[in-house]
């Protein structure tokens, strides 16, 4: 199989790939559990089709491009963000109908560490005489798709551990009270994020003293009607103490509670609404690990955490928040009030080193976004 450098791609290559990429980021959240595709096709220097993954089930990126370009696709290259499928699944393979339509040379940024393709697409295209090219983009290409990768690669999801805080670190005042620390800009911005989430997750304490709806609110319909797709909605309840009148579990979607081996069996009127209910180890809190490896099993590929410091603390120190979504506002609550994480004592200044990505103002408010600095990437497994 040809692996080939990001020196390799011209010019002209890197941004009609680039012009991929925007695509594929138009499907976040609305793929899962497949990964977000964008394909750009070209022929003679004109763009003649593009496309990007319809929702699970619908096409994928390269059919849609496919029959945007037509006949205009014989001859042409294609630049897709992913390695086109091999295999039949919801969908017939990619592969088979890109070769179909007469492309001359595909151009994609990286291998789909899915082991159904895993290099199968590449060399089925290669065997029917198309040129390919692999590598350039790369890194862009799995920013977008963090979370596939992720349960690809080490059977566990990517966890984004989502903190409102003050400026001084602080994410509710001494008696609880913390609605509302950060403005409606950056709120909205988390009801984004929790619609781009297969799962948003939580724990029991944060249940019983707020009550949250954990659900995506956004406040106008797209045309594709995909804001009705609701992220499953966790629960991490070692002792089943989660009452039937939670707000959450009335809501539209799905709900999953996590539970101890030992704990009680449900009450009648929690089990009539409908909320699933899965027993992990807890000793005596549920096991972290176990609840990721099962959350992969149901197909989610990222997990948006909105909880207490107890469990940011736990995931942090467990080493299985991939990445921190830090939302701080202008306000100063002082040393009395809470703080972000539960870490114990710690030895070191080092001892949780970040490595910052991004810091966007959102209104008066800042968002930043970083990752353990001690954790590999979803591509390379941790």
């Amino acid at each position: 199989m040809t692996m080939t450098t990001k020196s390799d791609a011209s010019a002209d290559d890197r941004a009609h790939l680039a012009r991929a990429l925007e695509l594929a980021e138009r499907g976040l959240g609305k793929t899962q559990p497949n990964p977000t595709v964008g394909c750009v096709i070209v022929n003679a220097g004109t763009v003649v089709g593009e496309g990007f993954t319809a929702p699970v089930g619908g096409p994928h990126a390269e059919r849609v491009a496919l029959a945007a370009a037509g006949a205009h696709a014989r001859g042409a290259t294609v630049y897709v963000t992913l390695e086109p499928c091999s295999h039949y699944g919801r969908t017939p393979p990619c592969t088979n109908a890109l070769i179909e339509a007469g492309i001359a040379r595909v151009v994609c940024p990286m291998l789909d560490p899915n082991p159904l393709v895993a290099g199968d697409g590449v060399a089925k295209l290669e065997a029917a005489g198309i040129d390919v090219l692999v590598g350039p983009l790369r890194a862009a290409a799995e920013a977008i798709n963090r979370g596939y990768l992720a349960r690809m690669t080490r059977q566990r999801p990517w966890v984004r551990v989502k903190i409102a805080a003050s400026l001084d670190g602080r994410t509710a005042l001494e008696n609880g009270v913390s609605r509302w620390i950060t403005g409606p800009i950056a709120r909205r911005d988390v009801h984004v994020w929790r619609a781009r989430s297969s799962a948003v997750m939580t724990g029991i304490g944060t249940v019983l003293a707020d009550d949250p709806s954990l659900d995506a609110r956004l406040d106008a319909r797209l045309e594709d009607g995909s804001d009705d797709r609701q992220p499953l909605r966790v629960i991490l309840d070692s002792k089943l103490r989660t009452p039937a009148t939670a707000k959450t579990l009335s809501l539209r979607g799905e709900a999953l509670i996590f539970t101890g081996l030992a704990a009680a069996e449900p009450s009648a009127a929690l089990v009539a609404t409908g909320v699933g209910i899965e027993r992990v180890a807890a000793e005596p809190h549920c096991d972290l690990a176990a609840v990721l490896a099962r959350l992969a099993e149901l197909e989610c590929n990222d997990v948006w955490v909105e909880a207490g410091p107890k469990l940011s603390g736990a995931l942090l120190v467990a080493g299985l928040a991939d990445e921190l979504v830090i939302y701080l506002a202008p306000k100063l609550l002082g040393d009395r009030a809470l703080g972000m994480f539960s870490l114990g004592a710690l030895a070191s200044l080092d001892a949780h080193g970040l490595t910052i990505d991004e810091v966007l103002r959102l209104g008066d408010d800042l968002r930043i976004t970083a990752r353990p600095s001690n954790l590999a990437s979803p591509a390379t497994g941790a």
